[in-house]
């Protein structure tokens, strides 16, 4: 049985590990390669995830692994450590700070921990669905009781186009008060921390999505696929505060 402070502290410990390793090659010209899907990987993104695992299995060599850059290891386990190195790679290689390294902590497959972690700002997030942490100070979404006076955030137009109903996303646009593509782990990292109201992202890997929920419970949101289902099971996210959360997904599905 792990100790849950011993293990928020062991996500500290990766995320430091990890902000060794990317900080390394941030803004250095990397080469880029692509994976079987076509999206972009650079050798931080493999060497972030490399010392994780190692950490890992020498603390917790009964834990299981699933990572997007090495796959699954023991993922039958009662603990299974979810790592994303880099969420955000063409970000990264854009040279922005809009990028994070995502880690989760599932018990019995449900989220009991969740790590955003900044390398560059030194932003460190965490959750346990009860509560969630900036660097140390319990931080919580904004109360946003109305769409009018809501900041909505998407990672990519493009793919509600190709995943979602782009007409109905159109229609969402026109309620609130600012749009920005400002995604990937990024925008839920501005609404768990006050600075936005809605992040919609309509399609995500489990790497992308689980280390979320329990920053997002923490902070005080609500958090969803994208027809107001378990994210957990879900492979879309919808996060708004608990005012508006209802609103949204009713607009946005038929």
């Amino acid at each position: 049985m792990s100790n849950l402070n011993e293990l928020r502290k062991f996500c500290q410990k990766l995320a430091v590990a990890s902000s060794e390793v990317i900080r390394q090659y941030f803004r250095s010209n990397v080469k880029i390669e692509s994976k079987e899907d076509a999206s972009p990987i650079t050798i931080a993104d493999k060497k972030a995830e490399e010392v994780m695992r190692k950490l890992i299995s020498i603390k917790y060599p009964e834990h299981g692994i699933i990572g997007e850059e090495f796959g699954n290891e023991n993922e039958k386990a009662e603990y299974v450590w979810v790592l994303d190195p880099i969420d955000g790679t063409k970000s990264f290689i854009c040279g922005t700070y809009s990028f994070g390294t995502l880690i989760a902590l599932l018990k019995n497959g449900i989220p009991i921990l969740g790590v955003y972690n900044q390398p560059i700002l030194n932003d460190f997030l965490i959750g346990d669905n009860q509560t969630t942490e900036i660097n140390n100070t319990v931080t919580k979404v904004r109360s946003c009781k109305n769409l009018a006076d809501s900041v909505l955030l998407t990672t990519d137009h493009l793919n509600i186009e190709k995943y979602q109903n782009i007409e109905k996303f159109n229609q969402l646009i026109k309620k609130v008060k600012l749009y920005r593509n400002w995604g990937d782990c990024y925008g839920y990292y501005l609404l768990a921390t006050g600075y936005a109201d809605i992040m919609i992202d309509p399609i995500m890997s489990p790497w992308d999505s689980l280390a979320l929920i329990p920053i997002i419970k923490g902070s005080g949101g609500v958090i969803t696929d994208y027809h107001g289902n378990d994210p957990v099971t879900g492979n879309s996210i919808i996060v708004a505060s608990s005012e508006i959360h209802s609103e949204v997904i009713s607009l946005l599905n038929p």
